[in-house]
């Protein structure tokens, strides 16, 4: 355990003076109160906490780290982003990649700058319509290896959005393929 604390501490002090905080790997369930106060004078310009068992933000992350352009979430055990993650008006590259999201998160649509949304190999099996991706900035969704109903899978498909959607190719389910 200690063994993790001196690593997150050790990552903290490299990234005052990079302003790339790493936080992969590190075994944690949330972002640390103590790395809130070790970055308090910091404008981090990105943050990586992939490959934590991480399973949710807390809504003081936004506040704290509101400059960061590149966040990585991947790798962790999410399901839900807070509200608060609109506050983050210079995040152009969001990765929540590997999580346990089962429909897309409606507040990646209230960021400001988002270019790029990595929403690969989830659970996501809908896009709530009413919330369909209207976006001024953005450039592309990867929404691959999720496991979309036919219905959304071809309304994805046939989207007129100005951006691009990476959708793997549908599996047929059993009872569509009748060649008997």
């Amino acid at each position: 355990m200690a063994s993790f604390v001196a690593k997150v501490v050790n990552r903290c002090e490299d990234a005052l003076e990079t302003k790339h905080l790493n936080l992969s790997e590190c075994e944690l369930i949330q972002v640390p109160d103590a790395v809130y106060h070790l970055m308090r004078h910091t404008e981090l310009k990105t943050c990586d906490l992939s490959s934590n068992v991480i399973t949710k933000i807390s809504p003081k992350f936004a506040v704290k780290f509101s400059f960061i352009t590149d966040l990585n979430l991947s790798h962790n055990q999410m399901a839900r982003l807070p509200d608060e993650l609109a506050d983050l008006h210079s995040l152009e590259v969001l990765d929540i990649s590997h999580n346990t999201f089962i429909t897309l998160p409606a507040v990646v649509f209230k960021m400001p700058k988002l270019r790029e949304l990595k929403a690969n190999n989830n659970a996501i099996i809908d896009i709530d319509r009413d919330e369909i991706i209207t976006s001024e900035s953005l450039e592309v969704v990867d929404l691959r290896h999720n496991p979309l109903t036919p219905m959304c899978h071809d309304l994805l498909k046939h989207a007129v959005v100005s951006f691009r959607i990476e959708l793997s190719e549908r599996e047929k389910e059993d009872w569509e393929d009748l060649t008997i």
